[in-house]
């Protein structure tokens, strides 16, 4: 199997499973997600994880979480549904897809009220009663809110291999590339952001070698990256986080490719943590860093990265997480921020589904949105 052929989620006879990547790559395991609170447990613990695949997820989550709904009227159900959406959205702050996604399916929502009224206009209550009425709405609305999810996992899956093909274009084959957590295929719908031209390329013979940071504290360089790049027979080293100047100055990368959360206004882009100091290296030893965003994740709303709200997480995960036993004092202070923000000046080139993107990023990432107003 290719690794990305890998499903991060996938229905089976009309259930929603995802992959728990918290238990790989020990097992590869599905997990059933019946209500909002599977879907907030699920993006909060990073069973699912990455951007596009925490957006996808929770539209699929929270077209699951419309079954528990109860309504007699098309209003008492998106005031349920405005309730389960903010629930959801409340998972993972830092991830600008998960609001996006949500945002997507209360619009369309909204029209689908509008079409149902006229529906329900062109009958006779000799037809259809109140309770028919509202039995017929809910099945009609979630199916019409399945067919808009479906519609956002094929347009993150074409936006991947997309931004494959335009970052292909900026490297050549036999090239070392250093990575940063996980932007793979379990990541995304498919394919993955920055790694989708190492996938491209590897189907051309461009035989890459790929260095990949374990990225700490959770480990998804070493757990994921490492996992799906060797699964699918790609040439891939594992190192430590603190390797990478190492490497670097070996003369063994020719590139750094990156995945991004969050994208501002000015090209800055949070990131896995770690992510900032990759960037200064890179800029230090001449090397290109290339950040791949799909146009979901830029946020032109915010105008920095200082404006992007940092998620804080558990300080277990430094201490006792990968451990038999503690391995630092009992009730030391920690500090966990699971993110960080690469300040633009050191972002080589932004890679989006429309192109390649280069400074001055403030004006440029403005241009790839100027053909859909």
């Amino acid at each position: 199997m290719k690794a990305f052929e890998i499903a991060p989620f996938k229905m089976i006879d009309g259930e929603l499973y995802i992959l728990d990547q918290t238990k790989l790559p020990a097992s590869e395991e599905y997990l059933q997600i019946k209500t909002k609170e599977d879907i907030y447990d699920a993006i909060l613990k990073l069973k699912v994880r990455g951007a596009p695949a925490i957006g996808v997820a929770a539209a699929y989550g929270i077209w699951v979480s419309t079954e528990e709904i109860e309504a007699e009227n098309f209003s008492d159900f998106f005031s349920a549904f405005l309730k389960i959406k903010d629930y959801i959205g409340a998972s993972r702050p830092t991830a600008v897809n998960l609001g996006w996604v949500l945002e997507r399916i209360k619009k369309r929502l909204v029209e689908i009220g509008d079409e149902l009224n006229h529906q329900v206009e062109g009958n006779t209550q000799d037809e259809i009663n109140p309770r028919d009425k509202a039995n017929f709405s809910k099945i009609q609305i979630r199916k019409m809110i399945f067919e808009e999810v479906e519609k956002i996992r094929m347009e993150d899956e074409a936006a991947c291999y997309s931004m494959g093909e335009y970052g292909l274009s900026l490297l050549k084959p036999g090239m070392g590339i250093l990575t940063h957590c996980n932007a793979g295929t379990i990541a995304t719908s498919k394919y993955g952001t920055c790694l989708a031209p190492v996938y491209l390329g590897t189907t051309r013979k461009y035989d890459f070698k790929v260095f990949a940071d374990e990225t700490r504290p959770l480990l998804q360089g070493a757990r994921l990256t490492a996992w799906e790049l060797q699964k699918s027979g790609i040439d891939v080293t594992l190192i430590c986080d603190n390797m990478a100047s190492i490497v670097m100055k070996n003369g063994w990368i020719d590139a750094v490719v990156v995945g991004c959360d969050r994208l501002a206004a000015n090209g800055d882009g949070a990131n896995k943590i770690g992510t900032s100091g990759v960037a200064i290296l890179a800029k230090e030893y001449g090397i290109p860093f290339y950040m791949y965003v799909p146009t979901s994740t830029i946020d032109l709303l915010m105008p920095t990265g200082a404006d992007i709200k940092i998620e804080e997480r558990n300080g277990e995960e430094i201490t006792k997480m990968w451990y038999e036993k503690p391995m630092a004092p009992e009730g030391v202070k920690t500090y966990n921020p699971a993110f960080d923000i690469t300040d633009a000046e050191y972002i080589t080139a932004v890679i989006t589904e429309k192109g390649i993107v280069y400074p001055p990023y403030d004006v440029n990432l403005k241009k790839l949105f100027e053909d859909e107003k």
